[in-house]
């Protein structure tokens, strides 16, 4: 794991820029990033650090936060020509006179724009769900509407930050976790972090107002523009770069995610670095025998329903405070939170089975049952995440358990004989989407 880097700053103008400098690649690479940015909270995501930690291990990695967003400067906001300067000011800084840029979004275009300009300090242009224009146009009908373009400045200015309902789309931008309460208090904060409400629609009016087309053509710099399919918002105005940008290569994903450390993050990474290195990365998984547990609230939504969001989010920060300080307890490791849940990892399976009986008796203090389920198998080692067969053994063994009941497959009941704990037989049990039948066994309290 890479230590998390310092942050600098160097003057652009009279503007202090906060970056980052990562990595020893043979190469330099400079992160554009996409709207708004916070470059130390980038880190403290699990995902989004294992993004940025991949970047660096095949290049010397440049990170930095636009003026007016994150730790730069928060000024009025910037013309796409200031911001040119502040990633020029950023490389001059770190000592790099050429490096390939890497721009996402609205980020792609002060890329696009610095390669025209700067030919000369860009080895290559990496773009990922970038646009070169997000307003409809007569010539440009794929843009979004002027009173849509209205209707969400409106409800961004006055949602922005606000956690359970922020102040961008989720719907739109990831739909694959717009339903998990701890996701977006996570990213309500983010937006709190990397903007104020008024910058963030300023930001956006700017971004309305954007054509970068005229410059695609002038383009002369090796090009990789790659995207999600399914991310309605940013595909086609991918597809358009891919056509006018002079030998683009062009590169179609699955996924409807926004976010590019989202859903697999792997796809768009290795496109990156087989583009920049001329090597497509071979990944052979790390492996580790492991306990997973999993655990979830019992009929959370109707109890989110009758307490109200608030009340329900407090409720929500006790329950996660309670399972994160059991699981350290019992020399367990959290992997995430589902929202009204969690997954952890043990290196013994007796003090998994003994945590779960913990977490189900502490969350009875705050009115609440949670079902725990528990697996023992070989899982793959994803950065700070997890993955393979025995994860999803253990998912679907908690989806069986009932209301403050520990339940576990027999490979945990017969790794823990000799340890006192005692279980009821609960029989056989077909595991969807996992082959054979498996025996099942409730934990006696």
């Amino acid at each position: 794991m890479i230590e998390v880097p310092e942050t600098r700053y160097v003057k652009s103008g009279d503007v202090n820029i906060a970056y980052q400098v990562v990595g020893d690649g043979p190469f330099d690479l400079v992160h554009v990033p996409p709207f708004v940015s916070n470059l130390e909270l980038q880190w403290e995501d699990p995902a989004e650090r294992r993004y940025f930690e991949r970047l660096a291990s095949f290049s010397r990695l440049f990170m930095f936060d636009k003026r007016g967003t994150g730790l730069s400067d928060r000024v009025a906001v910037a013309t796409l020509e200031e911001r040119m300067d502040d990633l020029r000011a950023v490389m001059d800084a770190a000592g790099s006179q050429r490096a390939a840029i890497y721009g996402g979004s609205e980020g792609g275009a002060l890329s696009i724009l610095f390669a025209v300009t700067y030919p000369d300090r860009v080895s290559a242009l990496a773009l990922y769900g970038a646009y070169p224009r997000m307003t409809w146009a007569p010539d440009y009908p794929e843009g979004i509407p002027e009173d849509v373009w209205t209707d969400g400045l409106r409800h961004l200015e006055e949602h922005w930050g606000r956690g359970l309902e922020g102040g961008l789309p989720l719907w739109a931008l990831a739909p694959g976790r717009v339903d998990d309460p701890a996701f977006r208090r996570a990213h309500g904060r983010w937006e709190r972090l990397s903007a104020s409400p008024g910058a963030a629609v300023a930001i956006q009016q700017m971004i309305r107002e954007l054509d970068v087309r005229h410059l695609l053509p002038a383009i002369r710099v090796p090009t990789l523009v790659v995207y999600r399919t399914a991310d309605m918002g940013h595909a086609a105005g991918s597809r358009y770069l891919g056509a006018h940008i002079p030998g683009a290569k062009v590169v179609e994903l699955q996924g409807d995610e926004y976010f590019p450390y989202l859903g697999d993050q792997d796809a768009i990474l290795d496109e990156v670095e087989e583009f920049l290195t001329g090597v497509r990365p071979l990944h052979v998984p790390d492996r580790s025998l492991a306990t997973v547990l999993f655990t979830d609230i019992v009929s959370s939504t109707q109890r989110a329903a009758a307490l109200g969001d608030d009340e329900w989010t407090r409720m929500l920060d006790h329950h996660d405070a309670l399972t994160a300080r059991e699981v350290e307890r019992h020399r367990g490791r959290t992997v995430n939170t589902t929202g009204d849940g969690m997954l952890a990892t043990f290196d013994g399976p007796a003090r998994a089975v003994r945590c779960a009986q913990a977490i189900c008796a502490g969350v009875r203090t705050l009115g609440l049952e949670v079902r725990a389920g528990l697996h023992t198998g070989e899982v793959e080692l994803r950065g700070d995440d997890i993955g393979g067969i025995a994860v999803h053994i253990g998912q679907r063994v908690s989806a069986l358990a009932g209301p403050a009941e520990v339940l576990v497959s027999s490979t945990v009941k017969d790794l823990v004989a000799g340890s006192g704990i005692t279980f009821v037989d609960r029989g056989f049990h077909v595991l969807k989407g996992v082959p054979d039948e498996w025996r099942l066994f409730a934990v006696e309290n």
